[in-house]
Parts: C-alpha cells; structure tokens; sequence
C-alpha cells in the first residue's frame, strides 16, 4: 500500500474527472489520501472529498503562506474555529513562501508562530510549505521546538544538512516529483537518508513526476516517486511502499475522521 501525504485533489483542475483519478490511483496501489488547506476558499472543496471518499481522503486545517496578505488575521480566526468544530489529521500547509512574493514575510511569520502553537495545543502534527525558505523554517522551529512538534517538511528539495537539522527536530520529509527531476538535486541527498524520516507526496496537481513532468500531477504517480526513491536506494518497492506508509500512519494516525 502507498500514501499520498499531499495532495490537492479537491482543486478545479480535477473538477471534471475526480472519480477516474482517485481510481487510477487505488489501481496504482494508494489507498489514502492527506489533503493540505490553503485558505477559506478550498475548505468546503476539500471537506467534500473527505464525505465523498470516507476513509480515504484525510483533511488538513491550516493557512497557507500564500494566502497570509493584508487581513490575514479573519483568515486564521477561520482556521481557528474549525479546529475547535471537528477533528483533523494535521495543521497544513503552513510556513514560510520566499518564492513568490516578498511582502508579507513578517506577517508569514506570525502566521506560522500561531499556527505551530495551535498544533501543540491540539496535538496535531503540522506539514510545512518552505519554498526558498528551509533555513528560516528551521530557524524558527528551532526557536519553537518542544515536546509533541512534530510534522512534515512538505516537498522537501533542500541539502543534507537541512534534511539532518529537520529530522533532528523530529520531522519527516516529503519526497515528491523533483526526486525525478534530472537537475532536482534531492536525488544526491535521498540515498544519505534514513528510510524511517521519508514519506511520499505528489502535491497534484503540481510538480509531476518524469515521464508527465510539465503536465498534470495526479497522486497515481506516487508510486513513480516510490520506485525512484527504490531505485535510489537499492531497496524494492515493496520494501519503500512498506516503510513509507508506516511513517505516515505514524505520524497521522489510523483514525478516520467524521465529517463535521
């Protein structure tokens, strides 16, 4: 069995084919799905994945850093209220986003400090969006770090040393489509790393896997991922499919959350 650790399946760009994707991907051997929130406007999209797919599909409650502009305080307010309404499996995706907009840095940081503070309160672990920013993302859970953080360091893309100073900090990492990239880079860091700090992700429909690299990203192609990572590190797939899903399920739980 493998996990999709994050994936965006409840987005527009599945709108006319969802049933035939969530198919391609059990056939592919992916029994659950982890859905990340992005904002107010994906909540109810992605909740009705959760009742459409029951124990399959697993939402996240968390502001994405993205969306943390002007006001961004209503947004987490909203975050906020959902936690105390039901059950989730995790805080995500928050963090830190140097990519695409430099503007909301300080407010990006807030954000996270409140959020991660949250998933301490709540016991949840929290997955991490750290597009040029895995640094100041450890920097700051190092300043944070206490009993019970925990989480997923989201696409992880960055150098040995980052990925030991997050593990050390009792993170795992996601491992995603760039793993085939040939210029990726994480591909010369993966086989130095443990098995038991690694689970799988597409982050569809973002970031696919070569051969469909440039295209539409569906969690089916987790298991590309999987034999990649197989491949790289002299193991069978059964034997990464096994130890991934373990991580995830330790991580996350076994628990099928009910609707609200």
């Amino acid at each position: 069995m493998l996990v999709d650790t994050h994936t965006h399946l409840y987005l527009d760009r599945f709108s006319n084919d969802r049933p035939d994707v969530i198919r391609r991907a059990v056939e592919a051997g992916v029994e659950r799905f982890y859905l990340p929130n992005v904002d107010r406007r994906t909540i109810e999209p992605m909740l009705a994945m959760e009742r459409d797919y029951p124990g399959r599909c697993f939402p996240m409650m968390g502001l994405h850093p993205c969306s943390v502009q002007a006001g961004f305080q209503e947004e987490l307010a909203l975050v906020r209220e959902w936690l105390e309404r039901r059950p989730f499996c995790a805080i995500g995706e928050i963090g830190l986003d140097f990519y695409w907009d430099l503007t909301f840095v300080e407010q990006q940081e807030e954000a996270f400090r409140t959020q991660v503070a949250w998933a301490l309160e709540f016991d949840l672990p929290i997955v991490i969006h750290s597009r040029d920013s895995i640094d100041r993302n450890l920097q700051l859970l190092e300043e944070l770090a206490a009993p019970g953080l925990r989480g997923i360091f989201h696409c992880f893309t960055g150098t040995l040393e980052q990925a030991r100073r997050a593990i050390d900090l009792g993170f795992l990492l996601g491992i995603g489509g760039v793993l085939t990239f040939k210029n990726g880079g994480i591909d010369q860091v993966v086989p130095e790393l443990p098995l038991e700090a690694l689970v799988l992700e597409t982050d569809a429909p973002y970031l696919a896997p070569v051969p469909y690299r440039g295209k539409r990203n569906e969690s089916a192609y987790v298991r590309i991922v999987a034999e990649k990572l197989a491949d790289l590190k002299g193991l069978s797939l059964e034997e990464v499919a096994t130890a991934t899903t373990a991580n995830a399920e330790k991580l996350f739980g076994h628990t099928t959350f009910a609707g609200a």
